[in-house]
Formats: C-alpha cells, structure tokens, sequence
C-alpha cells in the first residue's frame, strides 16, 4: 500500500497537526516527521515501510526522538499527517552558526572562568583537564590534523548533505579548539568529535541538525567515554518544536548540552534549541563583565561565558588561529567546562551538571544583564581563583 493510498481511511479531524518554525527561512516542501512516544517500534516500522512512495531524507530512531525528515506533496502531506501513529509534523527549515564577527584580538576567556576577577590571563585549572570524556561538536565539522588537537579530534559523520567531509567554514574547528585544544581548551584532554551538520556557508537544515543530534544520541551510548559524554551546539534558528524535541531526547540519553542562546539581542525564548528548557543555554559576555551587545539573554539562558574576541584554532594549516566573537564561542568554553567538571567532580546527569555550573558561577558581576536574566559567568572552581 503507497502512504498515499491512507488519505481515505482516516478524516483529516484526526490528524496531526502541521507546525511551522517560528519565523526563519522555511523549505519548501520538505518536513520532520515525529512519531508519538507511546507509539511501539512495530507500529514504527509499519509506518516507515508504507512511506515508501516517498522521498525519505533521514529516519530518527534514538531515545525519545523517532521519525523521518521527507520530501512531500500536498497529498502525501495529508496521508502521513492522518497515520495514526505522528505526533505533529513540521516544516523544514535553514539553521545556522551563531558567530557573530571576526577581529584582531587576544584571548582572554580561559582565564575570566579560572577566575573570579576580570583581566587574568592565567588560567588555573586540575591535571585531569578532562580526561575521559567524549565532547561531540555538532557544527561545520573539526579539521582534525590541527596541532591543538594533539590526534584526539576524531571525524565521525556528515549530516550537511554537501558530501564535504571537512571544516570548511572554521567555526567548528574554533569551537573544538575552545572545548578541547591544547592551548586555547578549557578541557585539554578530552576527545572531540566531528558531527557535520553545517555546509562551508555555516547553513544547515533543521532535518539535517536532528539528524546529527539523532546520532549523537546513538554513537554516544556505544563510544568509551569512562567519565561521561558532553556535546556542543553553537548554531540556532527561529523556534522550532522538533529541534527542541531532538535536544531534549538528546539530553534524555545522558548527554550534557551547551547551545548558544543566539545573536539577535532578543529572548532566547524565540530561538532554537536555545529554548530548550533541559538545555543548557549560554549567553555571551566580554572581557569588561559587560553582556555582549549581541548575546539574547532572558529567563531561558542559564549561564554566561566569554564570548567577544574569543582566540581558537581554524581551519587553513595545522597552525592556524583566528579571533571571532558571538554566543557560539560562549558556548564552548561551557562544553569544556562541562567536560573539565565531570573528569573532577565524578559522572552527574546532565541536569545536575548544568545546575553545578549556575550555582559555582561568579554571580553578580555582569553589567548590561536584563532583569530576569541570570546574572552568572562560568568559573571552574579554582580554590586560588
């Protein structure tokens, strides 16, 4: 039977309902398709095999998260709408990095989350530095052979549908660099890898980002990490309920996550996955204690980190740096620490990571921090700090 064919079978009263991200560059007539939780692997399958008439992009099937992303027309639109077993469809959508600008600078985030005071430039932190830990990038991918990755950088998969199995953008590597490397890490032995989900431009789809964060959830179940997994999402678009749905199943199956609250001066509460509540959210702060003028802030965001004229590695050459700012380079230094926190403290669930981190933060100090927004950048407990 074509999925096609269930148009008659069941009236369009019952079907599930069509959701849109908020605002954002929509793709036309490409969808996410969400299966109910309730619904059983079996039922799944035979949901999945009446689709096949249609162009199915990537199938989900990790934790909580289970569905397709597909190509469909009006018709066959309506037909997977009415199966009984979709929770809600949503249109496809463009995603992409949060990087904001790129300027001359020196770094100076390392040692603002090794101390409570502003303008060190030591940073303070244990041997164990990480180790243990698995920190996924879900960006534009790591140019593995950098020098600050010392070989702990591992690529893994491609969800960009660009067929480019390399950073050709360097917002990855810069992230990677600022979870993990050598110099410019908060948790300089940790192992990274690269789930591309951004092409060389910095854009992406939604299906293709929950494609990534689908494996992620996956791998990370099966991969040695003796001192617990982290991931990093430096990259966001309009509201988005399946990109929401995708980090908190991600965030279900033990996964720490750190998403960068976005770089429209607005609520993160409009943006995705950054109003994601299991998340943890991160605004962007500069070497002042000022917000960055850029960073969303609002009741959602968690934490801040430094995030303006933030130095990392990039992509061009095994040496190669570059200083750029936004809440995607906030983040990381959140993902690192995450990583950092759980080699010296022991394993903690996400959810307790991420509330360690807001209880241990320096609170207080940030200026230009909206009423209602959490007025705490990150530090990593250094008794001297």
């Amino acid at each position: 039977m074509h999925i096609v064919s269930l148009v008659s079978l069941l009236p369009l009263a019952l079907a599930a309902p069509l959701l849109q991200p908020r605002a954002g560059q929509l793709i036309p007539g490409s969808y996410i398709v969400k299966f109910r939780e309730s619904s059983s692997e079996a039922a799944i399958q035979d949901a999945l095999s009446m689709a096949d008439s249609i162009s199915v992009g990537h199938v989900y099937n990790a934790g909580k998260f289970k569905g397709f992303a597909a190509k469909l027309s009006a018709r066959q639109l309506e037909a997977v709408r009415s199966l009984p077993q979709v929770e809600y469809v949503e249109q496809d959508a463009v995603v992409t990095i949060d990087a904001y600008t790129s300027q001359s600078g020196a770094p100076w985030g390392l040692g603002r989350v090794s101390h409570h005071a502003t303008n060190v430039t030591t940073y303070t932190y244990d041997s164990s530095a990480g180790a243990g830990t698995c920190s996924y990038v879900i960006d534009t991918g790591i140019y593995t052979a950098h020098e600050q990755f010392e070989g702990r950088a591992t690529w893994l998969n491609n969800f960009a549908g660009d067929g480019n199995n390399t950073d050709g953008a360097g917002h990855g590597t810069h992230v990677a660099g600022t979870i993990g490397g050598v110099t410019y890490g908060v948790a300089k032995k940790t192992s990274l890898y690269a789930v591309k989900v951004l092409d060389a431009s910095g854009s992406g789809t939604l299906s293709g980002v929950i494609a990534g964060m689908n494996f992620v959830a996956t791998d990370s179940a099966t991969r040695n990490c003796p001192n617990g997994t982290v991931a990093n999402m430096s990259l966001g678009g309009s509201k988005s309920t399946s990109l929401n749905a995708a980090a908190a199943a991600l965030v279900n199956a033990g996964v720490f996550l750190a998403v960068a609250a976005g770089n429209s001066a607005d609520d993160a509460q409009f943006y995705s996955p950054a109003s994601e509540p299991t998340v943890c959210t991160v605004g962007a702060s500069d070497s002042t204690d000022t917000m960055a003028y850029f960073s969303n802030y609002g009741s959602l965001v968690d934490i801040f980190g430094p995030g303006v004229d933030v130095l990392s590695s990039w992509i061009g050459g095994p040496t190669e740096t570059n200083t750029i700012s936004g809440t995607s380079m906030a983040t990381p230094h959140i993902t690192g620490l995450g990583a950092y926190l759980l080699t010296l403290l022991g394993k903690k669930t996400p959810a307790q990571l991420c509330a360690y981190i807001k209880s241990s933060a320096t609170a207080g100090t940030l200026s230009q921090v909206p009423s209602g927004t959490a007025n705490a950048i990150a530090f990593n407990g250094n008794p001297s700090g």
